[in-house]
C-alpha cells in the first residue's frame, strides 16, 4: 500500500511524523512518499524540498475528504484514509485495513540508468511515477524548527502522470535516472495506480 506524508521543515509538529514515516519505510510491504509542501516557507525558512505541486496534491485531498483546510503533518493511506501524520497507532490501523484490499501488480525493472514501469490492464486508473531521494537532511537555522537537524526518507523530487490504464489497456513507461543529488545515497522510484480524481490507490511499487 502507499503512505503519503505531507510535511514541511517549517512546521514544528512535523519531525515526529517524519520519524514515523522512516519507521514505516522499514516494512517491505509499505511504500512511502514524503511530499514537502511550500505554504510554510513564509515563516523564515524555505524548505529545500518543498514544491507548490505537492501543496496542490494535498489540496486535492482536502477537497476529496471534505476537510476545512490543509494541515501538516498529514498522512494519507492508499488515497482512502487521512489522519495526523504523527499518530502511530492510527497509522498502524490504517495500514492493516489497506493491506486487506486486493492490489494491482506494478513491475519496475532497471537496466543501467533506465527504469521500466509496467502497469497491468485494470479498472480505469492513472499511472503516477515519483522520483524520490532515498534520504535527505537539513540543519534548519530559522523558523519553527530553528536549531534542529531534520531527517527524511523517500523525499519526492518529481511526481508525474505517466498515462492511463483501463480494463483492456495496460501501460509501459520508461524513464532515465538523473545523477544523484548531493548529500543522498541515491534515488528510489515509486509507481502507483490511482483512480481518477485522486481517488483510491489500486497498487504501488518501489525500486
Amino acid at each position: 500500500m502507499l503512505v503519503e506524508l505531507f510535511t514541511s521543515q517549517g512546521c514544528s509538529s512535523c519531525p515526529p511524523a517524519d520519524a514515523l514515516l522512516a519507521k514505516l519505510d522499514e516494512d517491505p510491504n509499505v511504500v512511502v512518499l514524503s511530499e514537502h509542501v511550500d505554504y510554510w516557507n513564509y515563516l523564515g525558512w524555505r524548505d529545500p524540498y518543498s514544491s507548490a505541486a505537492f501543496s496542490e496534491r494535498q489540496a486535492a485531498y482536502v477537497r476529496r475528504f471534505g476537510l476545512r483546510s490543509a494541515y501538516t503533518p498529514q498522512m494519507v493511506v492508499d488515497g482512502q484514509i487521512e489522519f495526523v501524520g504523527s499518530d502511530g497507532g492510527y497509522a498502524k490501523k490504517a495500514i492493516e485495513r489497506a493491506a486487506r484490499a486486493a492490489k494491482s501488480p506494478i513491475t519496475l525493472t532497471r537496466n543501467g540508468d533506465t527504469i521500466r514501469v509496467e502497469a497491468p490492464a485494470d479498472a480505469k486508473a492513472e499511472l503516477w511515477v515519483a522520483l524520490a531521494r532515498q534520504n535527505g537532511a537539513s540543519d534548519v537555522p530559522r523558523g519553527e524548527n530553528a536549531g534542529r537537524h531534520l531527517k527524511h526518507v523517500a523525499v519526492v523530487r518529481s511526481l508525474v502522470k505517466a498515462g492511463d490504464v483501463g480494463k483492456e489497456k495496460s501501460l509501459t513507461h520508461t524513464l532515465k535516472l538523473p545523477q544523484p543529488e548531493a548529500g543522498t545515497s541515491g534515488w528510489r522510484i515509486v509507481a502507483f495506480l490511482q483512480e481518477p480524481g485522486q481517488g483510491k490507490i489500486l497498487g504501488a511499487a518501489k525500486l
